[in-house]
């Protein structure tokens, strides 16, 4: 007796996403169900960018299919990003689906490094994604993405982002010598943010991660209140002083109604690259109760490694300097949890909408 779509439905609630948790009847993954003479056609189409899961999410399936009874199975793996809700009351930007802030409380704990990674990660899973180097007075990127010269404006009103390693980029080190210090007040600060967000001409964006400076101040109440972020990641070391930072980090985000995807735990554990002797310089399992505390997710927890910081001052950070490397795979992980979470996020549905004209007939 041929396989009916009851059958094809019951098979794939028994199969769990290994990224997402969910079975792929739950997540609504499956689309496009055809059944012909017992030879089974679907899609699964992930709301995340995973190119590396494709191959073995299609085997997993087809596996299950053919089990139930399929005589045989086409099964088509795709990923869609779309974008998703932001704070009330702020609009979302053309060309941008989603904006990630990746914020500490306090410096020094790798966040930009864990950002430039992170945006690559999203880039290698199939994802168009740019990033926004926030941090006026400290701006890192050109230099992690090994990016120099000056961005060009095709109308004399907007910039053309900056491209290096695949990735759409737009910084003030672009913009002034790399020498030159920004000895500017908070609203000159904040107006430049607003200005390289709204002002470049980004390209069809899935993700845009947005590289803050430490603390709680004007950029990221800027941040808050005016520019449409779906959520954030916030970094932090395993070090008592760095979590009562991170921790504030978080309470803000949370208390401006930014929902939190996770936290990443950096310099987590050290190998002794001598004897391979594992030691916890800065502490142990704080970033873990932190998540605990405050119902969120450690989406990974990162080494301390000298490989990580050579490989983002040379402008060839580790997902593309090491790609197949252990940490490599560590930020590829931390990108695609980030990016299921924002999956599940409401999704935004403001374009359904029409507009409506009142007009005299």
């Amino acid at each position: 007796m041929p396989i009916t779509e009851a059958q094809v439905q019951s098979a794939l609630k028994q199969l769990v996403d290994p990224n997402t948790g969910k079975d792929f009847v739950a997540t609504r993954s499956v689309k496009n169900v055809k059944i012909s003479e017992g030879a089974v056609t679907l899609d699964v189409e992930l709301g995340y960018p995973g190119k590396s899961q494709f191959d073995p999410i299609r085997r997993q399936v087809t596996q299950a299919l053919k089990q139930a009874g399929a005589s045989a199975a086409t099964v088509n793996v795709v990923s869609r990003v779309v974008p998703h809700a932001v704070q009330r009351g702020v609009k979302l930007i053309p060309d941008i689906k989603n904006i990630i802030a990746v914020a500490s409380g306090k410096g020094g704990v790798g966040k930009s490094t864990t950002a430039v990674n992170l945006a690559l990660a999203l880039a290698a899973e199939g994802a168009a994604v740019g990033v926004l180097d926030a941090d006026i007075y400290g701006p890192s990127q050109p230099t992690m993405l090994g990016i120099s010269g000056r961005p060009q404006s095709k109308d004399g009103k907007s910039l053309e982002p900056m491209e290096g390693h695949g990735l759409q980029a737009i910084s003030i080190g672009f913009l002034i010598d790399v020498d030159t210090p920004m000895v500017w007040r908070g609203p000159m600060v904040t107006q430049a943010l607003e200005q390289m967000l709204r002002d470049t001409r980004w390209r069809n964006l899935d993700y845009l991660v947005v590289d803050l400076p430490p603390g709680t101040g004007d950029i990221q109440l800027t941040l808050a209140q005016k520019v449409p972020v779906t959520g954030a990641v916030i970094v932090t070391t395993p070090q008592d002083i760095a979590l009562i930072d991170a921790r504030k980090g978080l309470k803000m985000f949370e208390k401006v109604g930014i929902p939190i995807l996770g936290v990443v735990e950096n310099m987590s554990l050290h190998i002794c690259p001598q004897c391979g002797h594992e030691s916890h310089i800065f502490g142990f399992g704080g970033a873990e109760k932190m998540c605990r505390d405050y119902g969120t997710e450690l989406l990974g927890a990162l080494p301390l490694d000298s490989a990580i910081r050579e490989q983002a001052d040379s402008g060839k950070p580790t997902v593309v300097a090491d790609p197949d490397g252990r940490v490599a795979e560590i930020y590829r992980r931390i990108a695609r949890r980030c990016a299921v979470k924002v999956a599940e996020l409401q999704k935004d549905m403001s374009a359904k909408f029409p507009n409506i004209v009142v007009q005299n007939t």
